[in-house]
């Protein structure tokens, strides 16, 4: 057992929302241990596109937190040797519906610095994409991408060596009694602790996440081998994707494109599914996702649904070849409602859960917001 350690903040959970409150408190000067159940990161965080997404996001102070987590991560990548394996974000436009809402889209202040593009001009900066059908292509400077599997872990490691931060990996907390915390492991002290786990069921805070309405989002992502030499030049999105991020999907303009999906792709939206698409150092391509809710969504993929989802990559990519390397199922916390929430029982204690699957692109900036009125 662990003797009681002091510390100014303790953090529960290493996914990326908790390294975002241990990196910001330790920016602050503080003393910071986290404390991770598992005996790695083995969550949401690397579960993920490691898609650093500005475009598309809520309207408002969730757009804000992407731009500023975005600057974020490009000096932490700097600093800690994470690579930063491409820029930018393609969103093609298949049906003149999709078109509408990207011209609505343009008209809005979150267009700053896109651009829409014809499909002959995204094709001549883009050869990847697929001409059939094609409309128009937003195309957004401000995205970046990560590989999550390396990058977390990395980060983990840079705030020690660089900032001092402690981590106890296997330890799971049993209590929180401000200052006293305690785990499977033994004590430790902190005049501050900030819950960053995901939400799920039965563990720290349930009832609240209960009480409010958070469900659990299950995804399924493939990672698929292209043809040698097949390269994106960035980030690569579609019509679905309009109908579901909010930037998008709370334009009136969108209410046409849904109903026409509802008619032409009644299977994707009842999963939940819309194309993203970015490329790994290997040249594979990180491929997905559908949106499976529950309590407790069953931990079985679908062969229907991969198949999907792979027919929408080939609707949109020019692939002579896409192999299925590898298939996972990632999970994380969705409400409605919010796509964040602060819970603070005392002074002591912050709870904090991104319930929107955009963690890795706002959790830096939130993170922030939560020390400055804490």
């Amino acid at each position: 057992m662990n003797m009681t350690t002091n510390y100014d903040v303790i953090v529960v959970g290493a996914g990326i929302v908790g390294l975002a409150h241990a990196y910001t408190a330790a920016q602050r000067g503080l003393k910071v241990l986290v404390l991770e159940r598992d005996a790695e990161c083995m969550g949401a965080s690397i579960r993920n596109f490691g898609f650093v997404t500005v475009t598309g996001q809520r309207a408002g102070a969730h757009w804000a937190r992407a731009l500023r987590t975005r600057d974020i991560w490009k000096d932490i990548a700097e600093q800690a040797g994470i690579d930063v394996l491409h820029t930018g974000l393609w969103l093609t436009a298949r049906r003149p519906a999709a078109h509408a809402v990207l011209e609505a889209f343009m008209r809005t202040d979150m267009s700053a610095g896109c651009e829409l593009l014809t499909a002959s001009e995204a094709q001549q900066r883009h050869a990847a994409l697929q001409s059939n059908g094609l409309q128009s292509v937003l195309y957004s400077p401000h995205e970046l991408r990560v590989e999550s599997r390396t990058a977390i872990p990395r980060l983990a490691a840079w705030l020690t060596q660089a900032k001092g931060v402690d981590f106890r990996f296997g330890e799971a907390v049993v209590e929180i009694d401000a200052p006293r915390v305690r785990t499977t492991q033994g004590d430790y002290r902190a005049e501050r602790v900030a819950v960053c786990t995901n939400a799920p069921p039965g563990d720290l805070f349930a009832p609240i996440w209960a009480e409010r309405g958070v469900q659990q989002c299950q995804l399924q992502m493939l990672r698929v081998q292209p043809q040698a030499g097949f390269r994106l030049c960035g980030s690569v999105m579609g019509d679905l994707s309009m109908v579901r991020y909010e930037g998008y999907a709370a334009l009136p303009e969108a209410q046409r494109l849904r109903a026409q999906l509802q008619v032409e792709e009644p299977e994707s939206l009842r999963h939940g599914i819309h194309l993203i698409v970015v490329q790994s150092a290997d040249g594979t391509l990180v491929v997905g996702d559908s949106h499976l809710y529950g309590a407790a969504p069953a931990p079985f993929a679908s062969e229907a649904v991969d198949r999907l989802i792979l027919r929408h990559l080939h609707e949109t990519l020019k692939l002579t070849e896409a192999t299925v390397v590898e298939r996972w199922v990632g999970t994380y916390p969705s409400w409605s409602a919010a796509p964040c929430i602060v819970h603070a029982p005392n002074d002591a204690v912050r709870a904090v859960a991104v319930t929107s699957g955009s963690g890795a692109s706002t959790a830096f900036a939130l993170a922030e917001e939560v020390f400055a009125q804490w």
